[in-house]
């Protein structure tokens, strides 16, 4: 790490952006104890603390987040110079910290990020696959990739891919009970749960076409919190699954599952990719948007 008015500005808007001391370490490929000897000397050279330290995790103080915001602003205008003048030769290098759910991320988001980066090799590309929800705003992620609406007016949202929950049985589930013919036989059925984020979807959504979007209570004899392993239940005949196209688009089309109430739309779940909003948003973050854009809808945007 540089020592120098600039490099001091650059230094701090990681660190600013950082979680905790450890990640900004992570993020300069150098020890804690260095990052920490770093941020005392600057420190000592303004006159004033700029993050008050705990165990675990930091908070900038006054001083210090009116000094990330000046270091936020000057790293953006010196990205974007270097930006323009790299455009000249067509090359993208430079970090992106990516945040996803697990299973979209397993099922999609890895495969795309890791041909991004085969096309990209200068772009380094972190991944961070969570169950746990969270706003990026005030992180070091740049993008976080999810199903639903922006959490947050600090942030902004570009639609990858069009997406909505859908109602799923095996053949044989369907050759055996029967498929129900509205809403009201869901009742009638055995209907796998998925719980996630500490709530069951017991409560699965449907549109109709005089009471708008209606709400059935749905039970079952089987509940998971992992999407894969309902699935896999639901595959060998077990009940009725309520999941995302993004999941079951493949084994739709191969026969593997069917779509039960096809003709009941349900609400939309688009995939999104949420970031910070910036009066310049850096050419490799622009250029994974448009790629996972491509990319999502070439695998389950066509069913």
């Amino acid at each position: 790490m540089r020592s120098g008015l600039g490099d001091d500005i650059l230094f701090f808007d990681i660190v600013a952006r950082s979680r905790s001391l450890t990640e900004a370490a992570r993020e300069f490929g150098v020890s804690v104890s260095a990052v920490s000897k770093r941020l005392a000397q600057l420190e000592a050279r303004l006159g004033v603390p700029l993050i008050q330290r705990t165990t675990r995790r930091f908070t900038l103080t006054p001083e210090g987040e009116r000094y990330a915001a000046g270091a936020a602003r000057l790293a953006a205008q010196l990205e974007e110079l270097e930006d323009s003048i790299a455009e000249q030769h067509d090359d993208l290098r430079g970090r992106l910290h990516v945040r996803s759910t697990i299973g979209l991320g397993r099922a999609h988001i890895a495969d795309l990020v890791a041909e991004f980066v085969a096309r990209h090799p200068a772009v380094q590309v972190d991944l961070e696959l969570s169950a746990v929800p969270l706003n990026i705003a005030g992180t070091g992620f740049d993008l976080d990739i999810h199903v639903g609406p922006l959490p947050d007016s600090r942030l902004t949202a570009k639609r990858l891919c069009r997406n909505r929950r859908i109602v799923c049985a095996a053949p044989a589930y369907i050759a055996e009970h029967g498929a129900p013919a509205d809403i009201a036989e869901l009742e009638q059925h055995n209907c796998i749960v998925l719980r996630e984020n500490e709530s069951d979807y017991v409560l699965w959504r449907f549109i109709e076409p005089d009471r708008g979007e209606t709400a059935i209570r749905v039970a079952g004899n089987l509940v998971s919190n992992d999407g894969d392993v309902i699935t896999r239940w639901c595959l060998e005949g077990r009940g009725l699954i309520m999941r995302s196209l993004w999941h079951v688009a493949p084994l739709l089309q191969d026969g593997s599952l069917v779509q039960v109430l096809p003709g009941i739309p349900t609400p939309s779940a688009d995939v999104y990719a949420a970031y910070v909003s910036a009066a310049v948003l850096p050419r490799r973050t622009k250029a994974l948007l448009d790629h996972l854009e491509q990319g999502l809808n070439a695998r389950i945007g066509q069913y």
